[in-house]
């Protein structure tokens, strides 16, 4: 386990010397309309997985089991209000196609978008004027929430769910203020892979543009 989570930690440790804040949010700001604008459920699922296999790449803490329970929870959900072909029949209750895709399009949606903010969305992150303020706070609040979602247990969910809202609330001892997190510029090699990234993150939608 200390070998794995001394691996993590170089991962990251490049992840956060080749990228700065602000080219991370341009290239997610890019990058968002490729999913939320493509149809195919099929090729938003391969964005999905594209994106976890980054957010696994750039050393951030992923937990699969967590990923595949909420998932799981978005489809069992869509199932309640059967629509379109039946598949089969457990009971009284029915499965059908379109309840099934909707549920998988908007899992897949949910956690592609999580993962892609979990890349994009720096602590140092610093917008200008105060809407731009106010955005960017939200977004290292997000991040710290995301980082430090592992103190949230499922035997004390509301008490840990509170504890970390009540420190992020406070005077800003809870989130990472973007003058005390360490400033970075974003490397050539960087601009590159935001490059290639943004790239391969519309081929499923250009795919399906170029096909009609």
């Amino acid at each position: 386990m200390k070998a794995f989570d001394q691996f993590r930690a170089s991962r990251r440790k490049v992840y956060e010397s080749l990228f700065g804040p602000n080219a991370l949010c341009v290239a997610g700001l890019i990058i968002m309309p490729a999913l939320l604008f493509n149809p195919d459920t099929l090729y938003r699922t391969f964005q999905f997985l594209f994106f976890w296999f980054l957010a696994w790449l750039s050393g951030k803490k992923n937990n699969p089991l967590f990923t595949i329970l909420v998932i799981l929870g978005i489809v069992a959900f869509n199932l309640i209000v059967p629509y379109g072909q039946v598949l089969f029949s457990v009971g009284a209750f029915k499965i059908t196609r379109g309840a099934l895709t909707a549920g998988i399009h908007r899992a897949v949606t949910l956690e592609a978008l999580i993962m892609l903010s979990r890349l994009t969305i720096h602590p140092a992150l610093k917008l200008p004027g105060l809407f731009g303020e106010l955005i960017g706070e939200s977004f290292r609040v997000f991040a710290v929430i995301m980082s430090q979602k592992q103190r949230v247990t499922r035997k004390n969910l509301i008490a840990d769910l509170d504890c970390l809202l009540f420190e992020l609330s406070g005077d800003g001892a809870g989130a990472p203020q973007p003058d005390s997190v360490q400033q970075s510029r974003t490397k050539p090699a960087g601009f590159v892979i935001l490059g290639i990234t943004a790239v391969l993150s519309w081929l499923p939608i250009l795919k399906i543009f170029f096909n009609k």
